[in-house]
């Protein structure tokens, strides 16, 4: 018995010694506080972790009559409308640029992939303090005024330039790692099909638009909802560009950021309704993913009958 539970040659024991440690911190810190948001979302809970009252679905209904939770959800949809096609389109276009480099390709991959190593909370501040401070010795200002402009206010918030430094500090961090990611799917196209098309005349445009991009579907489906994920969980930015204006106004508080303010910040610290925002936010990304699947699903179903 023992030696069946071990495998051959203990590869049983060797992989719960190496994956155990994982499964254990990804319980604690990932599955328990899910499952407790989930629990607490039905409580009353204000100042403590522990449920006190019973309210069922009035956190729910106070987060969805909420303007301010709903302003959130429209900046998430504003930032996901900048970041996600502008973050596929630069990774995609570098992904075919390297695919094509013959000489120091591993050189450019980790050139372009070193960001994506960089903590989201220290770019924001780099990206704060050098570039678009709104003092007069910020490097963009400085350009502007030895141009002969005016300084401007970037993180002001009335001139909507603050979307310029949220989308390039996220852009920088994170075109890297979905260009690997592209790559990884670039290098699955069969040669012969290029060669195939290029008997046929299938070269530059026709060549992305009808044979790669087809191709590299499965692998872009992927990447477009990791970015919506990660638009979903756009805090650090917003938190440490935008929140040094002081009072969080409505256009700089996505999602995170509200629900962070109601559960520890503010005063209210009312985690029942952090949980259920939680709970919320939960929801529409597994609506999304749903509806990508769907949406893949049915266009591999169309290829499939046209190949019939």
């Amino acid at each position: 018995m023992w030696q069946r539970l071990r495998g051959h040659q203990g590869r049983n024991l060797w992989f719960l010694v190496f994956v155990a440690p994982f499964f254990v911190g990804l319980t604690i810190f990932v599955y328990v506080p899910v499952v407790w948001s989930a629990y607490l979302s039905f409580f009353e809970a204000r100042n403590t972790i522990k449920p006190t009252r019973f309210v069922g679905l009035e956190n729910y209904s106070y987060l969805l009559h909420d303007k301010l939770f709903l302003n959130s959800l429209a900046v998430f949809v504003v930032f996901a409308a900048f970041i996600v096609p502008l973050t596929y389109v630069c990774s995609l276009a570098l992904a075919l640029l390297l695919d094509n480099v013959r000489w120091g390709q591993a050189f450019f991959r980790s050139v372009f992939f070193i960001p994506a190593s960089v903590s989201y909370v220290v770019a924001a501040i780099v990206w704060r303090l050098a570039f678009f401070n709104n003092a007069r010795f910020g490097l963009l200002n400085s350009l502007i005024r030895a141009s002969g402009g005016e300084s401007v206010s970037w993180l002001g918030g009335g001139n909507g330039l603050y979307w310029v430094a949220l989308v390039s500090v996220r852009l920088w961090l994170q075109v890297g790692f979905y260009m690997i990611l592209l790559i990884a799917g670039l290098q699955r196209i069969p040669q012969d099909t290029y060669e195939a098309a290029a008997l046929d005349g299938a070269t530059g445009w026709r060549k992305l638009r009808y044979i790669t991009l087809p191709q590299l579907r499965p692998t872009s489906v992927a990447v477009i909802m990791l970015l919506l994920i990660n638009a979903f969980q756009a805090f650090d930015e917003f938190y440490n560009m935008l929140g040094s204006i002081g009072s969080y106004p409505p256009y700089a508080r996505p999602p995170l950021v509200h629900l962070y303010l109601i559960s520890f910040g503010g005063g209210q610290q009312n985690l029942g309704v952090g949980g259920a925002g939680t709970m919320i936010l939960a929801a529409i990304i597994v609506c999304f993913s749903l509806a990508q699947n769907w949406v893949l699903g049915r266009e591999e179903r169309r290829e499939r009958k046209a190949l019939r």
